[in-house]
């Protein structure tokens, strides 16, 4: 299971926020570049970033400091936040981002999603993220009627070959992951090739090796590495590689 790493970007700054609430949001770093390059040394080979003002505001806002990090790490990184038009995806995959990640644009311009799957395949994700099991769009601002196991299957049978599952609930909660939700979300996905990717909740070493359990191709660390819950090379060293000794932090 691959960890991804997370920075989320707020005027500019790496922030996390509480439940998807931007009134909730805690700064741990003005130098968003720098947290990347520390979790690169630290082992990382993934990044997960998100625009947290491009996701508000519909369109891409921390370009820049997104292409530094590419720049200057050269980690595989998947972007997400205010991705709405195929212009501004292909912009995004030309200035280094490995991945694009498709949230709200799945719903309201679903066009949108066809034609990006056509010409970039396995290049683009697409995230779901649910409140009380109904999708969240708009930032997590709106919670939407359609369910987020059905969108999963629908979604799969257009060709997306990744998924990343945020429990908003969970996400910044510190309260461990949602792991039923994330098995039925499994249940719904199988046998249609379709990976898995696990967001929100994640405390510490042994929720990695829980979700580790099941058949995920990675699992999202935000607040457990800022407040050093989660020591990142040695949950490397036990979940991506499979040793039997590592982080301090369980």
């Amino acid at each position: 299971m691959k960890l991804f790493p997370a920075i989320d970007l707020l005027n500019g700054q790496c922030v996390r926020l509480y439940q998807g609430d931007y009134n909730q949001a805690t700064t741990y770093s003005s130098d968003p570049v720098a947290v990347a390059r520390e979790w690169r040394d630290a082992g990382a080979s993934w990044l997960h970033v998100v625009d947290l003002d491009g996701a508000k505001a519909g369109q891409p806002v921390n370009s820049e400091v997104i292409a530094r990090i590419c720049r200057e790490t050269h980690l595989h990184v998947e972007l997400g936040g205010g991705l709405r038009t195929l212009e501004q995806i292909a912009e995004t995959l030309a200035m280094g981002v490995e991945r694009v990640i498709l949230g709200t644009a799945v719903l309201t311009k679903r066009e949108l999603l066809d034609q990006a799957l056509q010409r970039w395949g396995a290049r683009i994700v697409v995230g779901i993220d649910a409140r009380d099991g109904y999708v969240a769009i708009h930032g997590w601002q709106e919670t939407s009627s359609v369910q987020a196991t059905e969108l999963a299957r629908e979604l799969s049978a257009a060709g997306a070959r990744t998924i990343i599952y945020t429990d908003i609930a969970g996400d910044g909660a510190m309260q461990g992951p949602n792991l039923a939700a994330l098995r039925t979300m499994l249940d719904a996905l199988q046998g249609s090739g379709t990976a898995l990717v696990a967001s929100g909740g994640v405390s510490s070493l042994a929720d990695l090796q829980s979700l580790n359990e099941l058949e995920l191709e990675g699992a999202i660390i935000g607040k457990a590495l800022y407040i050093g819950a989660i020591d990142l090379p040695g949950a490397i060293r036990v979940i991506e590689r499979g040793e039997t000794t590592g982080g301090r932090a369980c």
